[in-house]
């Protein structure tokens, strides 16, 4: 199946002949403190930027209904803190064992990785969503 939506993701997750558990890593665009006049001219207009992970979490496939459920939990677990302003949500899946899915402690690590991957650019394995819960094709680009 060729992922288009979330919904899709949730279907292909709940399809898996192993249980899955989702792991999302909530990022912001953000200006580094040494950026060119150019570059904050096209951050401005929305272009360029480094991506932040802000916050991450992992629920099994069972546990969510949809993208607004999603955004929802986030937005509570974040309210008051730079999380609630993410722009985008890379998604990965850790399978389990026939019908056991992982536990939430399989998770850490995975999540941690995931984390550092996005800090270093290496963004190509992970699905990416955008708030409204678009599918968010990345281009990796040196100059911000």
């Amino acid at each position: 199946m060729q992922i288009q939506t979330f919904a899709d993701l949730l279907t292909s997750a709940r399809e898996q002949p192993d249980a899955q558990r989702l792991l999302f890593v909530f990022a912001a665009s953000e200006l580094p403190e040494d950026a060119t006049p150019e570059q904050r001219k096209r951050f401005e207009r929305g272009l360029g930027g480094a991506l932040a992970p802000l916050m991450e979490v992992d629920k099994l496939a069972s546990e969510l209904e949809s993208f607004e459920q999603l955004v929802q939990e986030s937005t509570e677990f974040a309210k008051g803190t730079p999380g609630e302003h993410w722009s985008i949500v890379f998604c990965a899946a850790l399978g389990g064992n026939g019908s056991i899915p992982p536990r939430h402690e399989d998770a850490d690590q995975p999540l941690r990785n995931m984390t550092e991957s996005i800090r270093m650019g290496r963004i190509t394995p992970y699905i990416v969503f955008d708030r409204m819960g678009n599918l968010v094709h990345l281009v990796k680009n040196q100059s911000i």
